[in-house]
């Protein structure tokens, strides 16, 4: 039977390799070294899935502060069980779901907003984060929820006449922290990880951003058209060449402060 090479682990060491005679096999023929090469795939499994890992979870915190600062979602805000806590992750995102669809009744219109979920620490049960980009009276969102206790954040470690964008952003590093933990947990379902097919955190439809291309000969024209559409000259740079240990293609990255 011909071997067929796996990133270097023989195919037949695989441990969960379909065909049950090539398993025995090789372990019969070179028992040591089969466990060798089979421990090896796994940890090769295993810093290929933090990589996915981690991956997926830059791309999500990235997605979501987008989000909050083209919605200017510089509102800050938890909501908690009262008693011993929700610890039942349906349960929860029911409750949030059905807050969500009293408070856009109360307001008479739809609005943009994120929301996180996060295990509470000190095992309380799930809490939820949130952002919007309004006023919404506190008394109003404390009856809309009706579970227990709200706290409303002040985006604070801003410079003085920092506007709406920085707020939001603001608020988007509050609520990528608690992803971030999300992408930690893993996907099982024991308290305090997220449960397979549970999203790590959600927001309102209708409301993404909206993307647009610019295509030019070289990265000074295409950052030109953007600070023609921006109104401005970007407040931050990024080129790849400034990075020794780069290994992607050439990029440049910018950002507006407003």
């Amino acid at each position: 039977m011909r071997r067929v090479q796996t990133e270097g682990i023989p195919y037949g060491s695989n441990p969960w390799h379909p065909d049950v005679a090539v398993r025995e096999r090789w372990r019969r023929e070179d028992p040591e070294r089969v466990a060798k090469e089979a421990a090896e795939w796994g940890r090769r499994e295993e810093a290929a899935e933090r990589r996915r890992r981690d991956e997926a979870g830059r791309r999500a915190r990235r997605q979501l502060r987008q989000y909050c600062a083209a919605n200017r979602l510089n509102r800050f805000c938890t909501l908690t069980y009262a008693g011993e806590g929700c610890h039942d992750q349906y349960e929860f995102r029911e409750d949030v779901a059905a807050f969500w669809k009293a408070l856009r009744g109360s307001l008479g219109r739809p609005l943009p907003y994120a929301w996180v979920p996060e295990w509470h620490p000190g095992g309380h049960g799930l809490h939820c984060h949130f952002a919007v980009g309004r006023y919404i009276d506190r008394g109003l969102i404390k009856d809309v929820w009706g579970h227990g206790h709200i706290k409303i954040k002040l985006i604070g470690d801003l410079p003085v006449g920092s506007g709406a964008l920085a707020e939001a952003r603001g608020a988007a590093r509050y609520l990528s922290k608690y992803v971030a933990k999300g992408f930690s947990a893993g996907q099982v379902s024991s308290e305090g990880e997220r449960l397979a097919g549970l999203h790590r955190y959600e927001v309102a439809q209708g409301f993404q951003p909206e993307r647009v291309e610019f295509v030019g000969r070289t990265d000074l024209e295409v950052l030109a058209s953007s600070a023609q559409v921006m109104g401005c000259e970007p407040a931050r740079r990024w080129y790849s060449n400034q990075s020794p240990g780069w290994l992607g293609p050439p990029s440049m990255w910018a950002s507006w402060d407003r």
